[in-house]
């Protein structure tokens, strides 16, 4: 349905370009094809469209033009839709590649880029054209792009995805599928897992290239700003370059870390067993670990009375206990019990092993704790249902998808052949589609601001983002509707990625072309309105995991915000 659309338009386009007429306009002077108008005896006369004045430039020599405000509208509103097209032909191809290799390579190299290809294609496009004051003109259209994308992204998306994906909140969590507080403001909110917080906080890092670039006219200093641009394209590429790598890694990382996050949960829930079933306190009056009980506790688990703890004994010892709903693997539980306790490599625990082992867990329980945790000695039982809470809310924040929680559709791919040259094809049309029509987007800009007297940033501001990241938009909004702490989290991880993808690769495209081309970076309130939405949105991210409700109306008010902030500062201030 989609691509019979883009056939419609497209010989829509072609229809539009082809056609040719004859204009109609009162030349009373002129005896050249002369008519009657049949009124009074006037004349008309019969002028080629080639014969007006200030004729518009076709793109490619045939794309339609116009100079009439009303046609740039269509216009835009053609080549915006074809753009979207190309961002929706780019994602699904994405992520047909991506269910065939999966994470790592694809996920972390190839799927952020073709995120900002339709971004990048029109930042490249509207410094390439003409000559460089014609380059200088139009650049704007592409700072405007930059950005528009990055601030609509991390202000009316990410307050719109924290409305329709809020949950009750519980304890500071978001509780899945569960919404009957309505739009309480603080009982009410969305919660995302700590991954989420490194990418909010990545995000934040990037936005250096900006300053530096910005440098030479923060210190009014005219000599260095090339060399500026050329440091700050410099980094960019190698914050990309670091970037990338690290979304490579990154399902590796999150696996290591998930699992040290259950063995925790492990020693919690076999701590707290051991405290229910010790004959006395765990740790003494003066708070540190009583030798005598913990040595009675390994008798008692000791089932054959041997002197030693078996793997069948410890994980009898494990299964016995209940660990809510925490899924994990017994035997390797096993293994890293024994790795914390078998000193002497002899796949068994002795006595002392097990003391030792013990009082090791005890402490690292009270140090988890910290000065404002609860106290130990007589109160031993809150001291570890404190530890208890906090390791199974870093398991959860750690984003498991082990549990059944996971509510995408699972299985075999089909046609692993087919469905590769699927995504191939999408990802060649989307990259077509992109590259073709970009060129045209930017001119039609550019006429559009001519003719209203409206400057070409503003409207690549507001109208060209919501062409290039709709398809990006729509994704994230309907996956945070799903009201679940593990799509929320790729809801919001995803954003953070998008804007950072914005801010390194986008950057280095522009930056590139104001470097080779020697054009003038005059971007100072663009620039600053950049890094305030990055740097308050992202450090409100970096430091929490849970967003209440009212968080969504700072997000919406930066919007507003940062148009304003722009406007004042370079018409009123003449900042540049």
């Amino acid at each position: 349905m989609r691509l019979r659309s883009l056939i419609s338009l497209l010989f829509l386009l072609f229809l539009t370009s082809s056609a040719y007429a004859r204009l109609v306009s009162v030349r009373p002077s002129s005896t050249d094809l002369i008519i009657s108008d049949g009124i009074n005896g006037g004349n008309l006369a019969l002028v080629s469209a080639e014969e007006k004045e200030e004729a518009c430039e076709q793109t490619y020599g045939f794309m339609p033009c116009t100079k009439t405000a009303l046609g740039n509208v269509f216009l835009i509103l053609v080549y915006g839709f074809l753009m979207f097209t190309a961002a929706t032909y780019l994602s699904a191809g994405s992520e047909l590649l991506l269910e065939i290799l999966g994470p790592g390579i694809v996920g972390g190299l190839f799927l952020p880029m073709l995120g900002a290809l339709p971004d990048a294609m029109l930042i490249m496009v509207s410094g390439l054209s003409g000559d460089a004051a014609t380059a200088q003109t139009q650049v704007s259209v592409g700072m405007g792009l930059l950005a528009g994308s990055t601030v609509m992204l991390l202000t009316v998306i990410w307050g719109t995805c924290t409305v329709v994906g809020k949950c009750d909140l519980r304890d500071n969590i978001a509780v899945n599928n569960q919404d009957t507080k309505g739009f309480h403001l603080k009982d009410s909110g969305v919660t995302v897992d700590v991954w989420t917080s490194y990418a909010a906080r990545i995000m934040a890092i990037s936005v250096i290239p900006f300053i530096i670039v910005q440098l030479p006219q923060m210190l009014d200093s005219t000599s260095g700003r090339h060399l500026a641009v050329l440091v700050a394209l410099i980094l960019s590429v190698v914050m990309l370059i670091s970037y990338c790598v690290y979304q490579v890694f990154q399902p590796w990382i999150q696996r290591r870390r998930l699992a040290f996050a259950k063995h925790k949960h492990v020693i919690s829930g076999i701590l707290k067993h051991l405290k229910q079933h010790a004959l006395g306190r765990l740790l003494d009056d003066e708070g540190q670990p009583d030798e005598h009980v913990i040595r009675k506790l390994f008798e008692t688990i000791d089932a054959n009375k041997d002197g030693h703890l078996s793997a069948a004994e410890l994980k009898a010892l494990i299964i016995g206990i209940s660990f809510e709903d925490i899924d994990f693997d017994k035997d390797d539980a096993v293994g890293k019990v024994l790795q914390d306790f078998d000193k002497t490599l002899d796949e068994q625990v002795d006595q002392e092993e097990f003391v030792r082992g013990i009082k090791h867990w005890l402490i690292q329980a009270m140090g988890a704790a910290g000065p404002s945790g609860p106290d130990a000695g007589p109160r031993t039982m809150k001291f570890l249902d404190h530890f208890h809470v906090q390791t199974k809310r870093e398991h959860a924040l750690l984003g498991d998808n082990e549990n059944g929680e996971n509510d995408e559709e699972s299985g075999e791919v089909a046609d692993p052949k087919w469905i590769t040259i699927k995504a191939a094809l999408l990802l060649l049309l989307g990259a077509a589609i992109a590259a073709a029509f970009a060129d045209p987007l930017v001119d039609t800009v550019n006429n559009f601001s001519a003719a209203t007297g409206i400057p070409s940033f503003f409207i690549s501001f507001i109208a060209l983002p919501l062409a290039t990241n709709s398809s990006e938009a729509v994704s994230a909004i309907i996956f945070a509707s799903r009201k679940k702490i593990r799509t929320a989290s790729l809801t919001f991880s995803e954003l953070c990625g998008g804007v950072t993808m914005n801010n390194i690769l986008c950057l280095s495209v522009f930056l590139a072309i104001v470097y080779l081309r020697g054009l003038t970076w005059n971007f100072s309130s663009e620039v600053l309105v950049i890094l305030i939405v990055c740097l308050v949105m992202g450090g409100f991210a970096s430091f929490r995991t849970t967003y209440p409700l009212w968080t969504c109306f700072i997000a919406y008010l930066l919007y507003p915000f940062s148009l304003g902030l722009v406007y004042i500062l370079d018409y009123w201030f003449g900042w540049s």
